[in-house]
């Protein structure tokens, strides 16, 4: 919100609110669903120091990100970048980008039922075993697709353009981090050598 309003300079800001409405309203209740269904799992999620060098500095890279984007997006508030190149966002796509955002996190859910073991950080616990059910037949990181589809929309609900490709650049972070942790997963996790083999896409089908 900080990030957002102050660079915005207006509290004016009705797509900011009502992305910060639906953001909190989708991911309160995949909490609230993950606490009856699978404490367990919420908790996993709740982690937040990871142990791997190379995995701290990707998620630093990431919280920087996240802030300088949203900040690009109160800015382009302020200015009108966006209006001034492209004309103001019709509310239809920015309604539709709000529903990818809501939609991912239904997502998160399907993809932390077939994977319980699904933590916030890189680790690999007792009696872990490979997730191939659900999302993970489709590719081998769909929590990371779904976090992408959320970012890309981002944006887009928030009637900023401009941000855009500020907020395209998770791509490449979140490839950094999977090829990280598949290195520990094909060293650590038994039959995950063999899912890779069954599972030929990483991150999007047919693509990569």
């Amino acid at each position: 919100m900080a990030a957002l309003f102050l660079s915005a300079g207006t509290f004016r800001f009705w797509q900011a609110w009502v992305f910060i409405g639906v953001s909190f309203v989708s991911t309160l209740g995949t909490m609230i669903y993950l606490y009856r269904h699978d404490p367990e799992t919420l908790a996993r999620r709740t982690l937040r120091r990871e142990e791997i060098g190379v995995q701290k500095a990707i998620i630093l890279s990431i919280k920087v990100l996240y802030t300088f984007s949203f900040i690009l997006a109160g800015l382009d508030f302020r200015f009108g970048w966006t209006h001034a190149h492209t004309g103001p966002m019709p509310y239809w796509l920015s309604i539709a980008a709000l529903g990818v955002v809501v939609l991912a996190d239904f997502w998160f859910v399907a993809v932390l039922e077939a994977n319980p073991f699904g933590s916030s950080v890189i680790q690999i616990e007792d009696g872990q075993s490979v997730a191939a059910t659900g999302p993970y037949r489709l590719v081998r990181h769909p929590m990371y697709l779904g976090w992408i589809a959320r970012w890309l929309a981002t944006p887009v609900a928030l009637g900023s353009l401009a941000a855009l490709p500020a907020f395209c650049l998770i791509i490449p972070i979140f490839a950094l981090r999977l090829l990280n942790e598949e290195k520990l997963l094909v060293r650590e996790l038994p039959g995950y050598s063999e899912y890779c083999r069954q599972i030929r896409w990483r991150l999007v089908p047919f693509i990569w």
